[in-house]
């Protein structure tokens, strides 16, 4: 019988109620509270809190506090990333950001969803799609990624945007839903 963590990293119905997802959010509020805490003078703790928190991280990753996210450990972010204040990352499947990558204020990445049935959707169960974001893509604020989108290499974001499907590589994107402004190449 599979777990339910599981079932949530293979993209299935599952419970967030169950015990063993509640610690994992439990132990990751207790990482941001501490890390959303820090100053900038405080390089070494960020790191490790960091560390402890993601799944993996490159070199030269700089989140600006405060941030959230569900779990963490489904989280990885390439080399030099940049994530400005108040991002979110609703990690309930896998979250990959690229070498290069800037987020701007605000800026939400959402790797959880619900039934769309409402029948079903009011019994509990959630769903989890990944999210990918190229490198060298730059994500203006207050944009929302949805469930299950790719932003390819090199692509930017416009401020404010909703992202509801793929996005192809080096594009200006932007609006609500975000449709492709223009090639970049």
């Amino acid at each position: 019988m599979r777990t339910e963590k599981e079932k949530m990293l293979a993209g299935e119905l599952y419970s967030a109620a169950d015990p063993e997802l509640a610690a994992a959010r439990s132990r990751a509020r207790r990482l941001l509270r501490d890390y959303n805490q820090t100053t900038e003078d405080e390089p070494t703790r960020r790191e490790e809190l960091l560390a402890r928190l993601l799944g993996a991280a490159g070199t030269g990753v700089w989140i600006e506090p405060p941030f959230f996210c569900d779990y963490g450990e489904h989280i990885r972010l390439g080399a030099r990333v940049f994530m400005n204040t108040q991002c979110v990352i609703l990690d309930c499947h896998r979250v990959t950001l690229g070498d290069d990558v800037f987020l701007g204020p605000g800026v939400h990445i959402y790797g959880a969803t619900h039934p769309l049935d409402p029948d079903e959707r009011i019994k509990g169960p959630e769903l989890g799609r990944p999210v990918t974001i190229g490198s060298k893509v730059w994500i203006g604020g207050g944009a929302i990624l949805c469930p299950g989108v790719t932003i390819g290499e090199g692509s930017t974001i416009g401020a404010g945007s909703v992202v509801v499907r793929d996005i192809p590589p080096y594009v200006f994107a932007a609006g609500n839903p975000c449709r492709v402004i223009r090639n970049l190449r």
